[in-house]
């Protein structure tokens, strides 16, 4: 009789060794962090996404909080005319933002949406720079976020770097660091663009129409800057020797302190624009 073949059992990363990951890349309990992932470059995940969610929650425990930049699934950006206002054939066509509804945006990966789904998570209520948390701090992190310019004072942005909160880049691309929008918003720089959009919200008394005005997010914030400039502020902000680098999985990632790399990205913009550095 030929002897039979075994298959090599497969290969995955558990919640367990997750932690453990996190653990020495300097995660720890009471940790308010927001949370980047690539989760195809972690590996194999037993529990699929619910398994890094698990792991940072156990790590950074009952006091502390997880959080995820949400944004909004709407995708109707080519209708909006020159003035940022959707062409009346179109507006019942588009569904209304609801924060306990509307799914977050694809472009983000998908750990934003498991967050968000995740029972007792929060999801704050400005669409486009909405934010999904769970954990202590979760109804402070989420509630009264400005509707016009939510990336500025009073965002859950904000209020990470008031928190002393960290950003963990879970194996993503570091141009995709949200947190530097903020810095954007508090940056002495000439010339910033500006952009308005109309938005639907779905209210008790029906649709509500509104205009909303922030700071250009979607391109550079100002001209002459390249497209993945938030990767250079933060490879300059490493080789400083500030944040910590590892491996959860097989992802490469970064995890920084909110606060420092605001006031890194901030001074980084103005020295280069002519605004005002700040002491």
């Amino acid at each position: 009789m030929d002897d039979e073949q075994t298959a090599p059992a497969p290969a995955f990363l558990t919640r367990a060794a997750l932690r453990r990951d996190l653990v020495a890349l300097g995660l720890a309990a009471g940790d308010a962090v927001m949370v980047h992932a690539a989760l195809s470059r972690i590996g194999r995940l037993l529990n699929g996404p619910d398994a890094p969610i698990g792991a940072l929650r156990d790590v950074v425990g009952p006091e502390g909080t997880l959080l995820a930049y949400a944004d909004w699934d709407a995708r109707y950006d080519e209708l909006l005319d020159a003035g940022g206002r959707v062409p009346a054939e179109w507006r019942e066509h588009i569904p209304p933002f609801d924060p306990l509804a509307s799914r977050a945006i694809r472009d983000n990966g998908a750990l934003p949406e498991f967050l968000r789904t995740t029972p007792g998570a929060l999801r704050s209520g400005n669409p486009g720079a909405s934010v999904a948390a769970i954990g202590a701090k979760a109804g402070w992190f989420t509630g009264g976020h400005p509707l016009d310019y939510g990336y500025g004072e009073g965002s859950p942005l904000a209020k990470l770097v008031e928190a002393g909160g960290k950003v963990l880049m879970l194996g993503a691309p570091l141009d995709t660091m949200t947190l530097l929008h903020h810095a954007e918003h508090l940056a002495r720089i000439p010339g910033k663009r500006l952009r308005r959009y109309e938005v639907p919200f779905a209210t008790p008394a029906g649709i509500v129409w509104r205009m909303i005005e922030e700071f250009e997010t979607g391109d550079p914030v100002v001209g002459g800057l390249a497209e993945d400039y938030f990767a250079s502020i933060v490879g300059a902000f490493l080789a400083t020797g500030q944040g910590r680098e590892g491996k959860v999985g097989a992802a490469r990632c970064v995890l920084v302190e909110a606060a420092a790399i605001v006031a890194f990205a901030v001074r980084w913009l103005e020295e280069r624009f002519d605004g005002s550095p700040r002491s």
